[in-house]
């Protein structure tokens, strides 16, 4: 009996111990499962995260960049990118076969990365939508696309030097594209990719990209598209190594067109050379040669110490400074001042710039602004080289007054002479209006610097005397249909260092002027690099701003400010269709049009009639020298803006664009019979 009690009490010592420590141990991993779930739950969160999920960033959407009527120039696109996880391929042998086929890539190095016992690797970034297909048809296992962002050039090779590029990480490397990348590239994106225990794909989500600001350009795509196509025609005309050709407002220092010969396409960028990258109008420096002459005439001017009808004496074309013997194109003995700038003397213009002298032509020289930056936003500009006056040689007086010895750009050019078209006030040249955000607030807007160089009086007087260039001089190449223009021609040898001398072949060319004289809304700038057999900028360049002013002032629609010959009423249409009411008003023409249709000498009765009639009408009165030849407009419906800007150049209509892609809207429509120079809108989708 004592034996059972004493048992009795033995078990249930036992069991209160057993229970008194299953009670400890229960509360043990209670309190450690809640410190786990609780305490560390954000810990383990996150190392789940690092097994399972897999995190891919994907490329930021840049903001889109538009010229000043905000036609795209710039924008990001959807771009499909391919990437592999090794560990889920079943057969790395074909798969590299066929992606290295398909995607044009190294199947032997392609083959190495699949095979490495990676969880993520790239196959191919930002492919072709037929490349996206064909590699899906495959259906091969470890395969897979998240969708990036690329960006897209529409126009091509248009303004690219302004434009610059994108790399594959949407960093800008060039241009715009760099100067304003913090503001345009906005904020990458995020892939995530769940995989399960054997490391198989099961679920992708993308988190919401956040876009870019956008950048409204000065540029004018019109008249850039027809500076491009001129500067590179002349290029080929005149064999020249290469070219450089400027549009700016010289009111607001806005630059409507910047073109480099030769170019390339910044969607593929890295096929095109250095040498065609290069941005000639900003870094490249050259001898400015007789075109640097204004600024000598400016500080004469400036200073009270020329009048432009008094007489310099050029010495028969030939002038002695510290035995160094400087000649002129031809021998010239009594000139007056204007006639020295528009013969481009420069005996004449070093008898004025030592009457100057050293010290104020140094400073003048600085007020232009050579020697430093314009500041325009882009990088890489040079600053040109001016000597300090303490370094100048007794020769140097009068090889600066006629632009050697010094080197500019083509754009500290082009903002010197647009000093002048101003009335004397120097305007920062610049290329960016406004940045806008993604809700179409204006963030940030241009403020270009102004200082005052010149009078507005010696700016006038200097005008005055560069349209003179135009009319009789050097320059009359350059002379425009219907608009008076100012400027100055340059043939600037170019130094040897070989020989250490001047070259007797190798020339830059070039011109620099303004229109129209009286209100000047453009100033152009034109200069070729090497043109041969002709090298004057009189005879190559001249011709090349004519035309490329002629094109930014229709498309800047300014009116005419002279009449070539005897002005000529004429009939301008718009007829939609048979039997319906045209446009009818009046406009100016020129003699010696052809295919011109008359109006003016019709009975009043018969300048009523509707739409057709009235063509016929016209037609029947025959030709005469009240007349303005008229075209037929052409279907523009799914081409291409380039096509379409081409056409319109070739058969003298005005073109304004908007959006991109293929021409799907038009006005006139097309077979429209309407006068040379009429305005033709085009809707691209």
């Amino acid at each position: 009996m004592i034996k059972r009690e004493l048992y009795k009490k033995t078990i249930r010592r036992r069991l209160a111990q057993l229970t008194g420590l299953l009670s400890v141990w229960g509360l043990l991993v209670g309190g450690r499962l809640l410190h786990v779930q609780v305490a560390q739950h954000e810990q383990w969160r996150a190392q789940a995260d690092r097994q399972q999920r897999r995190m891919i960033r994907v490329t930021a959407v840049r903001g889109t960049i538009y010229d000043r009527a905000e036609r795209e120039l710039a924008k990001s696109v959807e771009a499909p990118s391919i990437f592999a996880v090794p560990v889920e391929i079943e057969d790395v042998e074909r798969a590299a076969r066929e992606l290295a086929r398909i995607l044009r890539l190294d199947p032997v190095a392609l083959r190495e990365r699949l095979s490495e016992r990676r969880e993520f690797v790239w196959v191919k970034r930002k492919v072709t939508p037929e490349e996206a297909t064909a590699v899906k048809a495959l259906g091969l296992t470890g395969i897979h696309f998240v969708t990036e962002n690329k960006r897209a050039y529409p126009n091509g090779e248009l303004a690219a030097h302004v434009l610059g590029y994108a790399g594959i990480d949407e960093v800008g490397l060039e241009g715009i594209e760099f100067a304003y990348d913090r503001e345009i590239r906005g904020e990458e994106s995020t892939v995530f990719v769940y995989r399960d225990a054997r490391g198989r794909t099961y679920e992708r989500t993308q988190r919401p990209v956040a876009r870019g600001h956008d950048l409204l350009l000065t540029l004018d795509a019109t008249i850039q598209f027809h500076v491009e196509r001129e500067l590179r025609e002349a290029v080929r005309r005149t064999r020249a190594h290469s070219g450089v050709a400027i549009v700016l407002d010289p009111k607001t220092g806005e630059i409507l067109a910047l073109a480099n010969v030769p170019t390339f396409d910044p969607n593929a960028f890295a096929k095109a050379p250095e040498e065609a990258r290069r941005n000639r109008a900003i870094r490249d420096l050259y001898e400015p040669g007789s075109v640097f002459k204004i600024v000598t005439f400016a500080a004469a001017l400036e200073e009270g110490l020329l009048r432009p009808n008094e007489v310099i004496e050029c010495l028969g074309g030939r002038i002695v400074l510290a035995g160094h013997t400087i000649r002129d194109h031809r021998p010239f003995f009594r000139l007056t001042a204007r006639e020295v700038l528009e013969q481009s003397s420069n005996v004449g213009t070093i008898q004025i710039a030592l009457r100057v002298g050293a010290e104020r032509l140094a400073q003048y020289i600085e007020r232009f602004g050579f020697g430093r930056r314009t500041g325009v936003e882009l990088p890489g500009e040079a600053r040109g080289i001016v000597r300090p006056m303490r370094r100048w040689t007794p020769v140097s007086v009068g090889a600066i007054a006629i632009g050697q010895e010094i080197g500019v750009t083509a754009l500290q050019m082009a903002a010197a002479m647009a000093a002048i078209a101003n009335e004397g006030v120097w305007v920062q040249p610049h290329l960016v209006r406004a940045v806008r955000s993604r809700d179409g607030t204006v963030v940030k807007r241009a403020q270009p610097e102004r200082r005052r160089i010149l009078s507005p009086a010696s700016a006038r007087a200097l005008a005055q005397m560069l349209e003179g260039v135009v009319e009789r001089g050097t320059g009359q190449l350059a002379q425009l249909s219907g608009y008076s223009a100012a400027g100055k021609t340059g043939t600037a040898q170019q130094f040897d260092p070989r020989t250490r001398r001047y070259s007797r072949t190798r020339y830059v060319a070039s011109f620099a002027g303004f229109a129209p004289v009286a209100d000047p809304r453009v100033v152009v700038l034109v200069a070729l690099d090497r043109p041969r057999p002709k090298y004057t900028g009189g005879e190559v360049a001249a011709p090349v701003f004519k035309r490329i002013a002629e094109v930014a002032l229709h498309a800047l629609n300014v009116p005419p400010d002279r009449q070539e010959g005897r002005p000529l009423l004429a009939m301008r249409t718009n007829f939609a269709s048979e039997g319906t009411e045209g446009e009818i008003g009046l406009g100016i023409a020129e003699e010696g049009k052809d295919e011109a249709l008359r109006f003016s000498s019709l009975p009043p009765a018969q300048r009523d009639l509707p739409g057709r009639d009235l063509a016929r009408a016209v037609a029947s009165a025959g030709r005469t020298k009240e007349a303005l030849p008229l075209v037929r407009v052409p279907d523009f419906r799914g081409q291409g803006i380039r096509a379409v800007t081409e056409q319109c150049a070739r058969i003298g209509l005005r073109l304004i664009v908007s959006g991109s892609g293929r021409a799907v809207r038009q006005e006139p429509a097309a077979g429209t019979l309407v006068v040379r120079g009429t305005t033709c809108r085009v809707q691209f989708q």
